[in-house]
């Protein structure tokens, strides 16, 4: 095929398809082990300074905020970062944790782009941003499930995103036509919060999936928090609605509450008050930090945040859900 345009951007991750078969063959466990463990063990385990992580979620739905505050908590640097991020990428952002970001979005929704995303790239903290659409970048993760190289597909074509993208423009040799070829895309680590998983990582997710299914099969480690841990006879009660097997999963963390402030569709609403103080804060340098002494370093673990969230506060992220229900 005749490259006809390419993109600029940089492929964060070189990618070796039989390799990462080999990884799934030999690392992954096909024996039903209990992976139980805390936010610390995991974190401390599968993720280190400068891999390739991703975070799976949509918009402030199941964002994994336990996990992601460990990690800042436990202080990684150097990350290269994929996902779709609002409050969980944020937050590393301003924590100076990232380096390199794959991404499809980057912002607070209503509340505009973020100041920390907007201080890190013109500092020079993130030496490279590389744009893909919402669908190009779950695709890219589909093709490295597939075990294939790339995904031809019409998105993108015609946007300047492609320009910021690592895509390719080809001829088609069946019709003629143009496709834009999306490289596959392995991450060393994935964190996806779900609504419930039993204890050897079987995960259901209720409302929108998001990317879920593509990244958990797209990442040599998973690591998962669920809102509780059933028996897996209650997981087999409904075994279309397991999206997540449990041979992809390296550890469940049990995460009441783990995406506030953000949502979790049927359980509880998003706490605004609580986005708007890291909107509010993170307007600087200064602010960013006092909010992360605040919230992740002087905290010991999601217990103590729970604890000082307090249980009205989230009785009332509840009662919203409710309310909107």
């Amino acid at each position: 095929m005749e490259i006809l345009e390419s993109g600029r951007g940089e492929i964060i991750q070189p990618f070796d398809l039989d390799e990462f078969r080999e990884w799934n063959r030999t690392k992954k466990t096909r024996k039903l082990v209990d992976k139980v463990m805390t936010e610390a063990e995991a974190i401390r385990q599968f993720v280190s300074d400068g891999c390739y992580i991703g975070t799976e979620l949509y918009g402030t739905v199941r964002c994994p905020m336990s996990l992601a505050r460990e990690v800042a908590r436990q202080g990684r640097k150097d990350l290269r970062v994929c996902g779709q991020g609002v409050l969980e990428l944020d937050l590393w952002l301003g924590a100076g944790i990232v380096k390199k970001l794959d991404i499809t979005y980057i912002g607070l929704e209503v509340y505009g782009i973020p100041p920390s995303l907007r201080r890190a790239v013109e500092s020079g903290q993130v030496e490279t941003c590389v744009e893909w659409s919402n669908a190009s970048i779950s695709w890219r993760m589909k093709a490295a499930a597939m075990g294939v190289p790339f995904l031809p597909t019409r998105a993108m074509l015609g946007t300047d995103m492609l320009k910021y993208s690592a895509a390719k423009v080809v001829e088609d040799p069946f019709t003629g036509i143009k496709v834009a070829l999306l490289p596959a895309l392995i991450l060393d680590v994935a964190l996806i919060h779900v609504h419930r998983a039993d204890k050897f990582g079987n995960c259901q997710i209720e409302g929108i999936s998001g990317f879920a299914l593509e990244m958990s099969r797209a990442c040599k480690r998973l690591v998962i928090s669920a809102e509780e841990i059933v028996p897996t006879g209650e997981i087999r009660k409904y075994p279309d609605r397991t999206m997540i097997p449990y041979y992809l999963v390296d550890a469940v963390v049990h995460a009441p509450y783990g995406s506030h402030p953000g949502e979790m569709a049927y359980l509880y609403g998003r706490d605004e008050p609580g986005i708007k103080e890291w909107v509010d804060m993170s307007r600087t340098a200064e602010g960013a930090q006092e909010y992360l002494d605040k919230y992740v370093h002087g905290l010991k673990d999601h217990a103590a945040y729970l604890e000082f969230i307090g249980e009205e506060r989230l009785k009332q992220a509840v009662e919203l859900r409710e309310r909107r229900t």
